[in-house]
């Protein structure tokens, strides 16, 4: 029977002790195997979780001859002492990065215009990277998205900002924002002066278009499947040349293409159904050794989008 609830209170030393030894516990299968691991008797390991279930108020496992079990109040404590203490290792390995003088190189790498994206925040993240480790020699490029793959993969890049199109088993993916991105023409294109219900799907595909050039997510590829290829422009500002030149309609994300919208240079054609989205992603490599100056740039970056 669950008891009554009560405030935990303030949560010092002793108590975070108490939990390491119940995730102890709990991660051996209990008390006896904990023993050696705990190296102390099983007889303190039970006043420890006594303790513990007292200064709760709630009953966190069942010890007997059944054998030993958490209660379902006991798992969801567990689960919270596992982020618990995650959270403090992340606290002493901040505190450790800003006491001791970090050195060595950064590279970064950016596909398109992500770096000035508002969203993206790399001059403040920058900022605040350079002020906590300000000898380590820092290179940020733009790169086409598999080239930045590879080179985050090789260890040749220590941390790249893509669109999201595939997943590699060596990357790990962190979204960082999503960009809509929508077919426009410029002011001097034909397409411009039709109306919404003049421009027909059988129009828009006869239109020539400059695309990426490169194999992508199905929900674009769909988009292009019927559409006019033309031109191959990978970069949005080379693209954007293009469609401007009024001989070619192309995709552009919302937030690049606004100002020109704005100032009437471009328009959005059909709004309503040729558009799909980018999920942005900044990708690291799987791996295990420990990289101190990459790992505060992504702590940084981490704390920057949290505010």
């Amino acid at each position: 029977m669950t008891r009554p609830s009560m405030p935990v209170g303030q949560i010092g030393d002793y108590e975070i002790k108490q939990l390491k030894i119940f995730k102890t516990v709990a991660d051996c299968g209990g008390f006896s195997a904990a023993e050696t691991e705990l190296n102390i008797s099983r007889s303190t390991i039970s006043i420890h979780i006594s303790n513990l279930e007292s200064r709760l108020n709630l009953i966190l496992c069942r010890r007997g001859r059944a054998g030993f079990s958490l209660t379902e109040e006991g798992a969801v404590v567990y689960d919270a002492t596992v982020k618990l203490l995650g959270e403090l290792e992340n606290f002493r390995s901040t505190i450790h990065h800003l006491g001791s003088q970090l050195t060595g190189s950064l590279t970064v790498l950016f596909s398109d215009t992500i770096s000035l994206d508002p969203r993206a925040g790399m001059p403040q993240v920058f900022r605040k990277f350079a002020k906590l480790a300000s000898e380590v020699y820092l290179t940020s490029e733009v790169a086409r998205m598999t080239e930045i793959e590879r080179q985050v993969l090789s260890e040749e890049a220590d941390i790249g900002f893509i669109p999201y199109h595939r997943s590699l088993d060596g990357l790990d993916y962190q979204h960082i924002y999503s960009d809509t991105c929508y077919l426009y023409c410029s002011k001097d294109n034909p397409l411009y002066s039709l109306d919404e219900e003049e421009l027909s799907d059988e129009i828009i595909d006869g239109f020539p278009v400059a695309y990426a050039g490169m194999k992508t997510q199905e929900n674009i590829s769909g988009h292009l499947a019927n559409m006019n290829l033309k031109a191959t422009a990978y970069n949005y500002e080379s693209r954007l040349a293009l469609i401007l030149s009024s001989r070619y309609i192309g995709y552009l994300p919302e937030h690049y293409a606004r100002p020109y919208v704005e100032d009437g240079e471009l328009k959005p054609v059909a709004l309503d159904r040729r558009f799909y989205t980018l999920e942005i992603m900044a990708i690291t490599k799987k791996t295990c050794s420990v990289n101190k100056v990459r790992s505060l740039f992504i702590k940084t970056m981490q704390d920057h989008y949290r505010q």
